[in-house]
């Protein structure tokens, strides 16, 4: 008898805090779902926040000493918490924050469609959420290739190509 394997489950919640322009430019919850969840080995609790320029600045400012607008910055809830003995583990717990008009730059700055260069940055972000980093060689390579991988999965080509 074959064992089921049950997916991940995603409770997502999407935030818009962005202009009329930028919203009209921006992805749906839907595909926001369907990228997350590519990206996903587990239960996760996540809040995808979509903003302009100001809020990314400020977001990249004062939580990484870096004074400009990023595309994606991940915040990690509960990370190195210790659980009580014999409680299950909790789900994976974050944000994701995703400056549109930055996003929108680097898209057509690379000639790629927006739309790919957000679910990359979606698949990005969720990687950092399940401890992936590429702040060294090896783990970079590690983390371009996951990600290459996931996107070809979406349907997306290569985002380092």
């Amino acid at each position: 008898m074959a064992t089921e394997v049950s997916s991940p489950h995603l409770n997502l919640a999407v935030q818009k805090a962005i202009g009329r322009a930028n919203r009209a430019q921006s992805p749906s919850a839907q595909s926001i779902r369907r990228w997350a969840l590519g990206a996903l080995r587990g239960d996760a609790d996540v809040t995808v926040r979509l903003v302009g320029a100001p809020e990314g600045r400020t977001l990249n400012r004062d939580y990484r000493g870096k004074d400009y607008a990023t595309n994606v910055l991940t915040f990690v809830y509960g990370e190195g918490e210790v659980l009580p003995q014999g409680e299950a583990d909790a789900p994976l717990a974050g944000d994701l924050v995703l400056c549109v008009p930055v996003v929108v730059r680097e898209a057509a700055e690379q000639g790629k469609p927006l739309e790919a260069r957000f679910a990359h940055l979606v698949v990005h972000g969720m990687l950092h959420l399940q401890g992936y980093d590429h702040e060294v060689a090896d783990e970079a390579e590690e983390m371009e290739a996951l990600e290459t991988q996931i996107l070809a999965t979406l349907g997306y080509p290569n985002p380092y190509a």
